[in-house]
C-alpha cells in the first residue's frame, strides 16, 4: 500500500488484477472463486481524493453507483462528466438534511434500491486550537459530525426495510490520535468513531454491517487519461466509458483549508501547532497511500460477507495508530496501581455492614400498617 514507481499510474482494472491487494479470506471477500452479485452504491465525497478513485473502481467491478459532490464546490455539469451507464451524478451538502435525503430517494428511484453507501465527505481547518473561531468549529463538526450522521438516518430505514446494507465511513489516522494542528479536526473524527462504534450493537439485529476505513496520507495516483471500464471482477472490461475524465482533481491539500495567520503564540517556526501545516505542505504529492490500491481493497469491503470495524490503509496508519494505542497500554500499567482495588478479605465485613445499614426484609419483622392507626 506504500508509495512505489509501479502504482504511479495504476488503472482499477490492474489494481483488480494486483495479487497483494486482497482482503483477508476470514471476512469472504470477492473473488474469481466467489464472484459478488451486482450492488448499488453511493459514495459522498466523490470530488475529493478518495472518493474520485473508489467511484472509479466500484463502476470498474459493474456496479452500480451514485456520486455525489459537493454543492459549493461542483457544478452538475461537471458530475456528469463520468458518462457510464451505470453512473448517477448528484449534488448535495452533507450538513443539510433535505439535500441529503434528496440524494438517497433519486438513487433509490434510479437503482431500485442502495446496499452500500461511503462517506468520504470531509473538512478540516488547520490552526491552533486557540485560533479557530466558532465559524471554523461549526463548519467541521457540521460536515464531519453531522454530516454523517444525517447520512445514516436519512439511509436506515431504507436498509432495514430490505435487511442488508452496508456502511464505509471514511474516518482517518486522526479519529486515532491527536494531531497538534489539526485539534478540532481530530475531535470530529473521534466523535464519528465512536458514532460508528455505538451504532454497531444497535443495527446488526438487522443485517446492516459498518465500517471505518482510516487511511495514511492518500496521494491522487490515477492517471487522468485512464477510461472508466465496466465490468466484473477479475475480468477485463468489455466497454468502456465516453468520457476519459471524471470530476475535477481535489484542491492541492484536500479537504484542508490552512488558516494564513497564525497569533503570535503559534507562529513560530518551530511551533507544534503548525506541525499540520508543515506536515501537507512537505508531503504535496509525496502521500506514501496510493488511492486506487485503497479503492480497490475499499470496493472488496462493501462486497465482503463478515466486514471488520476498522480498515487501516498504509503503513502510516497501522505504525501510528499502533504506536499509540502501545502508549495507552502501558500508561496504564503504569498507573493501575492507583486504582486502590478493595483487598477480598475486606470485601465481605464491608458488605455485611452495608446490608445491616439498609435494612433485609427478610431479617426484619414486617409491620402491619394497621399498628400505626
Amino acid at each position: 500500500m506504500d508509495i512505489d514507481t509501479a502504482s504511479q499510474s495504476l488503472s482499477p482494472t490492474a489494481a483488480s488484477h494486483h495479487p497483494n491487494l486482497r482482503l483477508p479470506a476470514t471476512c469472504d471477500p470477492p473473488s474469481e472463486h466467489n464472484p459478488p452479485k451486482q450492488a448499488s452504491w453511493i459514495v459522498f465525497g466523490a470530488t475529493g481524493h478518495m472518493g474520485r478513485s473508489l467511484v472509479r473502481a466500484v463502476l470498474s467491478h459493474g456496479d452500480q453507483c451514485t456520486a455525489v459532490g459537493w454543492t459549493q464546490e461542483n457544478t452538475v455539469e461537471q458530475m456528469k462528466k463520468w458518462q457510464d451507464r451505470n453512473y448517477l451524478g448528484l449534488l448535495c451538502d452533507v450538513r443539510v438534511r433535505e439535500t441529503v435525503d434528496d440524494v438517497m430517494q433519486r438513487s433509490i428511484e434510479r437503482w431500485g434500491n442502495v446496499d452500500v453507501i461511503a462517506n468520504c465527505t470531509g473538512y478540516g481547518v488547520i490552526g491552533a486550537c486557540e485560533d479557530q473561531d466558532d465559524y471554523d468549529l461549526r463548519n467541521q463538526f457540521s460536515t464531519n459530525f453531522l454530516g454523517t450522521l444525517h447520512i445514516i438516518q436519512l439511509s436506515l430505514p431504507h436498509f432495514r426495510s430490505q435487511n442488508h446494507g452496508r456502511y464505509l465511513i471514511f474516518s482517518s489516522t486522526a479519529g486515532a490520535l491527536g494531531v497538534p494542528g489539526l485539534g478540532p479536526y481530530c475531535a470530529t473524527k473521534y466523535a464519528v468513531e465512536g458514532l460508528i462504534e455505538s451504532m454497531l450493537y444497535e443495527i446488526d439485529v438487522f443485517n446492516i454491517k459498518a465500517t471505518l476505513v482510516e487511511p495514511g496520507h492518500v496521494r491522487l495516483d490515477e492517471p487522468e487519461d485512464y477510461p472508466v471500464p465496466t465490468g466484473t471482477f477479475a475480468t477485463p472490461a468489455a466497454t468502456t466509458s465516453t468520457s476519459a475524465t471524471g470530476p475535477p482533481k481535489p484542491k492541492r491539500y484536500g479537504h484542508f483549508w490552512v488558516k494564513p495567520t497564525p497569533s503570535p503564540p503559534y507562529s513560530t517556526l518551530t511551533s507544534p501547532a503548525g506541525h499540520a501545516k508543515r506536515m501537507v505542505q512537505w508531503l504535496n504529492d509525496r502521500q506514501p497511500v496510493s488511492a486506487v490500491k485503497s479503492a480497490e481493497l475499499v470496493w472488496q469491503l462493501g462486497h465482503c460477507s463478515y466486514p471488520p470495524l476498522r480498515l487501516l490503509l498504509g503503513s502510516y496508519a497501522v505504525e501510528s495508530i499502533r504506536d499509540r494505542l502501545r502508549s495507552i497500554i502501558e500508561e496504564i500499567e503504569d498507573w493501575k496501581h492507583l486504582s486502590f482495588p478493595v483487598p477480598a478479605d475486606e470485601a465481605a465485613p464491608a458488605d455485611d455492614a452495608k446490608k445491616s445499614k439498609s435494612g433485609d426484609p427478610n431479617d426484619q419483622e414486617q409491620e402491619d400498617p394497621q399498628d400505626n392507626e
